[in-house]
């Protein structure tokens, strides 16, 4: 490729994340993305910088090999590069599983499929987080079986509160009742049992991941995000600092406050992990800090960019070019590794919802005291309210969004954070 503009962005999904990474390319190269997805969602509505085109069943086989199999065939025959990039847990492993097809035709900055089945699994990735000295937390694995011999038998090896969270985050999208949340926060043994019987009884069937819960509130989590290139060097770590997430059940743990953060330590660690494995391409890691032994324990990686990863962009890391560089110009592989957010007078504070709840419902510590200053100074941004793509419909639909939070927040932030 002569230039950087020989290729095209293609991209997964209709969500946040989308459009953090359309935001990204259009703002490093001025190049609108298109999206394909199985539903429109709101992040990505009337937006001239991205495309959506949606398809019943996308998000699921038969449904999507069916349709990208006719999508590739638009991209055979141009003389440039068509870039892959998925933006969600479910086509991650589409993508992985049908890699060696798509590569016909696209650029896949993925690994293999069975690197990828090895991670998204938490129970699985607990086991190569031992191997590799990261800590996590203490954790029980809890099969279907063993809720069939009775969910009485199962023992809860910690003290209340625990931590309860699939182990498969694919499937569990697929399963719905009263209360179902992303992660469970569990105060007593009735509620273990009320838990863990709905859930079973509601169609899921693979593990649940049973923890000691790590004390403190929000802002006590880490999230770091990473790009591997194609030889499996890391090139870029952003550490994210949470302020403050969204207490809505089926949204809990999707961070809505992040602050830059640089800690080698930590980069160090999960940059020994990551080349270790071979791995390739974009992922992000969640984290909570554990001051009764002072360490980060981890809670996953997602082979993915996270839905709040806008903020590495807004930090002066733009996610698109480190893709392009790696795999359409290749000039990202003499580079060296940047390790991000040193320069604490660049920072800006990301924010996913007004700036009114996060004032209210961010707990009072140093760090809202700097995220506050941030605010006054002007050096704050959101990942969908971009001057250069905000006509009158796109305007009043994404402050609706936000305005709608101050109701998530006033339902269900007593319930499910105001304790911690």
């Amino acid at each position: 490729m002569d230039s950087e503009m020989d290729f095209i962005p293609v991209l997964l999904g209709s969500d946040i994340n989308v459009y953090g990474m359309a935001r990204a390319f259009y703002e490093r190269y001025g190049i609108k993305s298109t999206a394909y997805a199985s539903i429109q969602f709101a992040p990505t509505k009337y937006s001239k910088i991205v495309n959506v085109e949606t398809f019943p069943g996308f998000n699921e086989d038969p449904g999507f090999i069916e349709n990208m199999t006719k999508i590739a065939k638009r991209y055979e025959n141009i003389n440039k590069k068509a870039v892959l990039i998925a933006c969600g847990d479910g086509y991650v492993e589409l993508v992985s599983k049908h890699k060696a097809f798509l590569e016909k035709t696209f650029v896949v900055p993925y690994v293999d499929y069975d690197l990828v089945e090895k991670l998204i699994s938490k129970e699985a990735f607990y086991e190569m987080a031992d191997r590799y000295d990261l800590p996590h937390p203490l954790t029980q694995i809890i099969s279907k079986a063993d809720y069939e011999k009775g969910v009485a038998k199962i023992k809860v090896p910690y003290e209340y509160p625990v931590a309860l969270k699939p182990s498969n985050a694919v499937e569990w999208l697929d399963i719905q009742f009263a209360g179902r949340k992303k992660a469970f926060r569990i105060k007593d043994r009735a509620e273990f049992d009320d838990i863990v019987s709905k859930i079973y009884d509601h169609g899921y069937t693979a593990d649940l991941i049973l923890q000691d819960f790590i004390p403190g509130d929000d802002s006590n989590m880490r999230t770091l995000n990473c790009y591997v290139d194609q030889y499996h060097h890391v090139k870029l770590m952003c550490l994210g600092h949470p302020l403050l997430e969204d207490p809505t059940p089926a949204d809990i743990g999707n961070y809505v406050a992040i602050l830059p953060e640089y800690n080698q330590a930590v980069y160090d660690q999960i940059q020994h992990f990551l080349e270790a494995i071979n791995f390739t391409g974009f992922c992000n890691f969640d984290m909570k800090y554990d001051r009764r032994d002072k360490t980060f324990k981890l809670f996953e990686i997602n082979l993915r960019q996270g839905r709040s990863s806008f903020f590495v962009t807004l930090n002066g890391y733009n996610l698109a070019e480190y893709v392009v560089e790696d795999r359409v110009t290749g000039a990202l592989k003499d580079k060296p590794t940047v390790y991000a957010n040193q320069n604490e007078g660049q920072q800006k504070l990301w924010l996913g919802v007004p700036v009114k709840v996060f004032k209210q419902y961010a707990r009072d510590n140093a760090d809202k005291k700097r995220a506050l200053a941030l605010l006054a100074a002007k050096r704050y941004g959101t990942t969908v309210f971009f001057k250069q793509d905000m006509s009158p419909k796109r305007y009043v639909l994404q402050k609706y969004a936000f305005y709608l939070y101050n109701g998530r927040f006033k339902n269900y932030f007593k319930e499910n954070k105001g304790d911690m």
